[in-house]
């Protein structure tokens, strides 16, 4: 499930990438899913409830499930007939299987890959489907490569800083077909996301400082910070705007009987 943003030390959370921006961009991998009435599914990383609300106006009848207590606390306030609640998808488990399980921009937050497709298999009847959308291999690397490199010039160390599961396409479906699950459609593409305004970069650090920037010191921040943007601007910036070098795995997979 997707973490929530923080406020860190050095600066608040800006309104980049926001549930709502992550909501609309689940649209397109809602048509894969194409939910049916009366069917069960499970939205796993439901977040705001926006992407769960409407499975559930397809007739379906969603249940939705995030780490993030804030989360499932907004997703209750502006959907009050959803079921969302607070869980870990890696422990899941369910006495009634699921027709379907969904899944948008959420399971590069979860570092127990395995125990999460397991939790999904489990969670299915047999013949269901899984149906997911998350960052995959070479997310960001222009950024992270330039993180990594300036903060060691710095003095700081690399390791343990990394939050995300960004697997190749090739080890996520391995990883499925070695648990029970055949996949039937597996994409790995580049998804460009803009970055608002002049200080978009900036922002994007700020939003994620507490676990890059977690023990830097305010006076080594701003020269980091300078220097970043300066080696990522020749390829984030087109005329103007600045993109950041995201990509994404989109995959489709059914539970096949033991």
């Amino acid at each position: 499930m997707p973490a929530e943003p923080f406020k860190n030390k050095h600066n608040s959370v800006p309104n980049i990438h926001s549930k709502d921006f992550l909501s609309n961009l689940g649209v397109d991998v809602l048509s894969l899913l194409q939910p049916q009435a009366g069917e069960r599914i499970l939205d796993i990383g439901s977040g705001n409830g926006d992407l769960t609300a409407k499975i559930a106006a397809a007739g379906a009848i969603p249940t939705g499930i995030d780490l993030s207590e804030r989360m499932v606390t907004l997703a209750q306030q502006k959907y009050p007939d959803l079921n969302v609640q607070v869980k870990d998808a890696s422990k899941y488990r369910t006495d009634e299987p699921f027709d379907a399980v969904f899944s948008h921009a959420a399971l590069h937050w979860i570092n127990n890959p395995a125990a999460t497709t397991r939790s999904i298999w489990l969670a299915l009847q047999e013949g269901g489907r899984f149906v997911a959308e998350f960052a995959g291999s070479g997310n960001t690397a222009i950024l992270t490569t330039a993180m990594k490199q300036v903060l060691e010039e710095h003095g700081y160390t690399w390791a343990g800083r990394n939050p995300w599961y960004h697997p190749t396409l090739a080890e996520y479906a391995t990883l499925l077909e070695q648990n029970g699950f055949r996949v039937t459609l597996a994409q790995h593409f580049d998804k460009p996301a803009p970055l608002k305004g002049e200080e978009g970069l900036r922002n994007w650090l700020n939003r994620f400082a507490d676990y890059f920037f977690m023990d830097v010191s305010s006076a080594d921040l701003e020269s980091i910070y300078q220097t970043i943007v300066a080696e990522v601007k020749p390829h984030y910036e087109r005329e103007g705007q600045w993109f950041l070098d995201t990509t994404r795995l989109r995959i489709v997979a059914i539970k096949e009987a033991v």
